[in-house]
């Protein structure tokens, strides 16, 4: 016989008084904390509970009594179920404040070190139309909405391009207009499904893993002044079996073509394996060139289908101004820039630097970085490819120097232990670590602290409406 579901209860008239991890709000009721999404702090409302462990529980709020004065009108049709933005609901200087609030609390609660006065967080001056890239899927499981539900949807045309619904892996919300990009974005992505309806091209299925398209990506260049596009990369990824669905894919490739005579870079890639990931694919150029040219402060960098660059341009170069003031360069230094990628802030600061030497796990992505050196004439950077635990090592240091400042830039998981070794055995006088992840950041700091001090510390928001906050911090040698 079928156990029988523990009913959850539901919480009356709860005020929300914080904000969570992962762009949840919390409450408390009793000793137990609720955490809760699309809500903001101040407000009063009504909680139904969808999971209670013995100290917590997760709830989604099925009416409002009182709406907190920090409460914001979402400008997306799509909020509350895409799950991307989810601070929309939320005034942007609150926003700032409770990013401002995160860091904090992670340097101190985590890294439980002596710290400088935090400066304030710099905030982004485009909080819509900010990225300049976006990857959609396309499915052929759509998720309806319970709108949908309700008006009777007609499930004749299940196929949907859009973005993966949290914790439905195999099921893609259809998006209609998304205000991270411009909107050119939504022109293409609406135009390429809409001709993909009318000529029954297949939508990719993730369980049977069939279906020729399977994934769109739209990067941009935008002049760093006007804000005019000057570049305008589409990367369209199929799964290709028949020579039927190859002659399908070159007349969809064509019809972007002629319709969007703005695309300087439209791209294929055939992907028959069961992931989305293309950097172990070639790639293949339908019309134009096989990158975009991103420029800052006059310097420019090559972006390609596989290139990493930072979504926010305009706020990158705040980011990075801050990295090469922390790093306090006057021209005779030798700076290690760990994580490089593609050479970004590595060329960034080379103009004010002796040597710089790059450090970074994707081939792919040092020889973008070489290129980037190279189209701009800069002579002064030498790059490695590998496992950064592997390559910087005290060998690697003996033969190209002890660096006087190191840059670190490391992915959300920080550093690994050996990597936080050698720069200790390396001792330079200067460390600036940007992070994307305060947690892990304090982790690392806490252990750095055995020879370094914090003495300057910059959050900066790259990504508006969302938890998501970087931080800059300078560590100086102790002795």
């Amino acid at each position: 016989m079928a156990r029988k579901k523990k009913e959850l209860p539901l919480l009356e008239q709860i005020t929300i008084t914080d904000v969570a991890a992962e762009g949840k709000a919390l409450a408390r009721v009793n000793d137990m904390v609720v955490f809760v999404p699309y809500v903001v702090p101040g407000d009063v409302v009504d909680l139904q509970v969808k999971r209670k462990k013995h100290s917590y529980a997760e709830a989604v709020a099925v009416k409002f009594h009182e709406h907190s004065p920090l409460r914001s009108e979402p400008f997306c049709k799509h909020f509350g179920v895409c799950g991307g933005c989810k601070w929309q609901c939320l005034k942007y200087e609150d926003q700032l404040r409770y990013k401002q609030k995160q860091v904090t609390d992670n340097l101190v609660r985590i890294g439980k070190i002596e710290l400088p006065e935090i400066s304030p967080i710099l905030g982004s001056e485009l909080t819509e139309r900010y990225r300049n890239k976006l990857e959609f899927t396309f499915s052929n499981k759509r998720w309806l909405t319970q709108e949908e539900v309700e008006k009777d949807f007609k499930y004749d045309q299940m196929n949907a391009v859009g973005f993966h619904i949290p914790g439905a892996f195999d099921k893609v919300l259809a998006i209609d207009e998304c205000h991270l990009m411009d909107d050119i974005c939504n022109r293409i992505r609406n135009g390429v499904r809409d001709y993909a309806y009318e000529q029954g091209l297949t939508f990719f299925d993730l369980r049977s893993q069939e279906g020729m398209l399977r994934n769109m990506m739209i990067r941009i260049a935008e002049d760093e002044n006007d804000r005019s596009i000057k570049g305008l990369m589409v990367v369209m990824q199929f799964k290709i079996v028949a020579p039927e669905e190859e002659v399908q894919m070159k007349q969809l490739l064509q019809f972007m073509v002629d319709t969007w005579p703005e695309i300087t870079s439209l791209i294929y890639v055939i992907n028959n394996k069961c992931n989305d990931t293309i950097g172990d694919l070639p790639i293949h150029v339908f019309k134009g060139d096989d990158h975009i040219i991103e420029e800052m402060e006059g310097l420019k960098f090559k972006v390609g289908p596989k290139s990493f660059y930072q979504t926010n341009s305009r706020q990158a170069y705040n980011l990075y101004k801050v990295a090469r003031e922390f790093a306090g360069l006057t021209g005779d230094e030798l700076v290690y820039d760990l994580y490089t990628g593609t050479g970004t802030i590595a060329n960034f600061v080379s103009r004010k630097a002796r040597q710089v030497i790059g450090i970074e796990y994707v081939p792919e992505a040092i020889e973008d970085a070489k290129v980037n050196s190279a189209i701009n004439g800069i002579d002064n950077t030498l790059f490695f490819a590998g496992d950064m635990k592997d390559i910087l090592n005290q060998e690697f240091i003996n033969q190209y120097g002890r660096p006087d400042v190191i840059i670190t830039d490391p992915p959300r998981a920080g550093m690994h232990n050996d990597v936080i070794d050698t720069i200790l055995f390396a001792e330079p006088r200067r460390i600036v670590y940007v992070s994307c992840n305060p947690a892990t950041q304090a982790r690392d700091l806490s252990l750095l602290d055995v020879k370094y001090r914090v003495t300057r510390v910059q959050p900066v928001d790259m990504f508006p409406h969302t938890h998501h906050v970087e931080n800059v911090v300078l560590l100086e040698l102790k002795n």
